[in-house]
């Protein structure tokens, strides 16, 4: 009876601050069947409609025509439209909400536009207008047909919905300290992989590269401020849904694991996937942040820019991939404690 109270006692609050626009929006009420294939739909049409006028007013596809391939098959169309889809079905059947597919976006599409901003001198507003489309055609759509998740619903507010640990999740000096500390890693990590091989791979692989000379005079501290948006995202793709997890029945069998009489399938399992909610909703999204970033970045920089062979596009996916794992990986650390 006291759950049945509780429960009535969340959604009443829900309902209150849903009329002052804190509170997530009713899921959407279309079949189940019918919204993921609206979802890809509604994806493709804002995305077209929001570069048809960037192309207008901002002359943004010049700029991009000049560095990208002619893609003139069926196959290369596919390709895009295939991986697009993919990402859209990774957030949809991983119940991502609006915040988590926008923040994913960014992660997974900042590091081809810094190439194309650093290296190939395309103008900061393409890049910008760019970024900036792909993570707002991933919100709208599964903002309209799944309502926010209760870690992005959490309000500093006394009569915010009630979130577990609101008290970290809606912490502005914590919300802080871990983007600077995410954004930091993507910074040392890039500036490690310029100061060792990175450059080699540039010059011998990306054939059509006007400079390399970014690469040379870049410093953890100047990298600093292109990848803070990225340590935003990160934060809160990963950090908060961790933090606003709660123990699940699931935590208390692991609790009460015997070894001794646990069967040889069941320790196997439980050496493998033992870990506590809050460690498998870390380790599960930093593994979405290391596929969708390692393949958007090599599908956008080997399939778009012309010149890039496969073997320099993997290497340079490769940094994002081990960044996005020791971002992860001290998000982790850093919400266990």
């Amino acid at each position: 009876m006291s759950s049945l109270r509780s429960g009535r006692k969340v959604s009443g609050e829900g309902r209150a601050v849903a009329l002052r626009g804190e509170a997530p929006l009713p899921a959407s009420k279309l079949p189940l069947f019918l919204r993921f294939p609206l979802l890809v739909v509604l994806n493709l049409s804002i995305s077209s409609l929001l570069y048809s006028l960037s192309a207008v007013y901002l002359g943004s596809e010049n700029d991009l025509a000049e560095v990208s391939r002619k893609l003139d098959s069926w196959s290369d169309v596919a390709s895009l439209v295939g991986w697009k889809t993919f990402e859209l079905a990774l957030g949809w059947y991983g119940d991502y909400d609006g915040y988590d597919l926008a923040s994913l976006s960014l992660l997974s599409h900042g590091p081809p536009a810094y190439l194309l901003g650093t290296f190939y001198q395309v103008r900061l507003v393409s890049i910008l207008s760019t970024i900036f489309i792909d993570s707002l055609a991933m919100y709208i759509p599964f903002r309209l047909l799944r309502p926010l998740s209760l870690a992005h619903s959490a309000s500093t507010s006394s009569r915010s919905i009630v979130v577990p640990n609101r008290e970290i999740v809606a912490d502005t000096s914590v919300g802080i300290l871990t983007t600077l500390l995410a954004a930091s890693i993507y910074s040392v990590t890039l500036y490690s992989a310029y100061a060792s091989y990175l450059p080699i791979y540039l010059v011998t692989y990306f054939d059509n590269i006007p400079s390399i000379a970014p690469a040379h005079t870049a410093t953890p501290f100047t990298l600093f401020p292109v990848t803070l948006l990225l340590g935003l995202a990160a934060k809160s793709f990963i950090f908060t849904p961790a933090a606003a997890s709660v123990p699940s029945s699931v935590d208390a069998k692991n609790a009460a694991f015997n070894p001794a009489s646990a069967t040889l399938a069941e320790t196997f399992w439980y050496n493998l996937w033992g870990y506590d909610t809050k460690t498998k909703v870390v380790i599960k999204r930093t593994a979405a942040v290391m596929l969708a970033s390692g393949i958007n970045t090599f599908i956008q920089t080997w399939v778009i820019i012309e010149g890039v062979e496969a073997i320099g596009a993997i290497v340079y996916s490769g940094v994002w991939v081990v960044a996005a794992a020791i971002t992860g990986a001290s998000l982790g650390l850093v919400g266990a404690v």
